[in-house]
C-alpha cells in the first residue's frame, strides 16, 4: 500500500495539467502549452491575484518539490487551479489556444443549444465579466445569439473569468467560416391551430407598463390625477376594442 500511495502521489505531482484537464467538471478547459506557462511575460500581473503564486506555478509546471503539510498543500492546489484558469483566459485568445478551442467546439465538447429552432448548434463557453469571482461561466450560441446556463452543476461552478467576455467573439472573427446561418424560424403561439392575435399581447403589455409607471410616480412622490388617468385608460381601451373589431370610424364620418 505504501508503494502504491507514493506512486500515485508521484504521478499526481508530475502530470498536474493532465490530471486537471481529465478531472470531471474541467471539460471546458484546454491544455496550456508549457512554453506559454514558462514565459513570464504571459503571466504579467497575476502575482498579485494568486496566493502562493510561485508554488502554484511550480505545481502547474511539474517542478513542485516542497514538503509541506496537508493544509498548505491544499491551499497551494486551490491557488494552482485559480492560476491555471486566469492563464487559460489569456491563452485561448492566442493562435494556438484558438485552434485547440475550435477543435473542442467542432466536437460539441461544450454542449449544444437547448433552443429547438437552433438544431443542436454547438455552444462556446464565455464569461460575463473578466474579473474573477463575479459571474460563473455561460454558454453562447452563435445561431440565436443568446447565452445559457450549463446543464451540469459542476460546469456551472466554473468562474466565467477563466474564459473571458471576448473569447467567443474573437474566435468568430478569426474563423468567420464557423459562424452559423441565423435561424429565421420563431415560435408562434397558437390556440387550436389559430395564431394568437398580436394585439392582445400588446394590450396586456401596455396595461402592465401603465401600472409600473403609476408605481414609479408614486414612489418618486409625483402627484397623480387618478381621475384623468381613468379617463385616458377608458379611451385607450375603447380605441383598442375598435381597432380589434375592424369597425373603427374615421374622424368626420358616421359609422356604417
Amino acid at each position: 500500500m505504501d508503494d502504491f500511495a507514493s506512486e500515485t502521489d508521484s504521478d499526481y505531482t508530475s502530470y498536474w495539467r493532465d490530471w486537471f484537464i481529465s478531472s470531471r467538471g474541467n471539460e471546458y478547459f484546454c491544455e496550456i502549452d508549457e512554453e506559454y506557462l514558462t514565459d513570464r511575460f504571459n503571466l504579467t500581473g497575476l502575482q498579485t491575484e494568486v496566493h502562493y503564486y510561485q508554488y502554484a506555478l511550480d505545481l502547474i509546471t511539474d517542478v513542485f518539490d516542497l514538503d509541506c503539510e496537508d493544509d498548505m498543500r491544499e491551499s497551494i492546489e486551490k491557488s494552482a487551479r485559480h492560476l491555471y484558469g486566469l492563464v487559460h483566459a489569456r491563452y485561448i485568445v492566442t493562435t494556438r489556444g484558438l485552434t485547440k478551442m475550435v477543435d473542442k467546439f467542432k466536437k460539441s465538447d461544450f454542449g449544444k443549444c437547448p433552443r429547438v429552432h437552433c438544431d443542436s448548434q454547438a455552444l462556446l463557453p464565455m464569461g460575463l465579466s473578466d474579473v474573477p469571482y463575479q459571474k460563473s461561466v455561460k454558454l453562447y450560441c452563435a445561431r440565436c445569439e443568446d447565452i445559457y446556463n450549463p446543464k451540469s452543476s459542476r460546469h456551472a461552478q466554473i468562474d466565467g473569468a477563466y474564459f473571458g467576455a471576448s473569447f467567443h467573439n474573437i474566435l468568430f472573427q478569426v474563423y468567420p467560416a464557423l459562424i452559423p446561418q441565423k435561424s429565421r424560424r420563431r415560435y408562434e403561439p397558437r390556440i387550436f391551430g389559430f395564431r394568437v392575435h398580436a394585439g392582445a399581447a400588446l394590450a396586456r403589455w401596455q396595461a402592465e407598463e401603465r401600472v409600473e409607471m403609476r408605481k414609479r410616480l408614486k414612489e418618486s412622490g409625483v402627484a397623480i390625477d387618478t381621475t384623468k388617468l381613468f379617463i385616458e385608460d377608458a379611451e385607450a381601451d375603447d380605441s383598442e376594442v375598435n381597432e380589434g373589431s375592424g369597425r373603427g370610424t374615421v374622424a368626420g364620418e358616421a359609422p356604417k
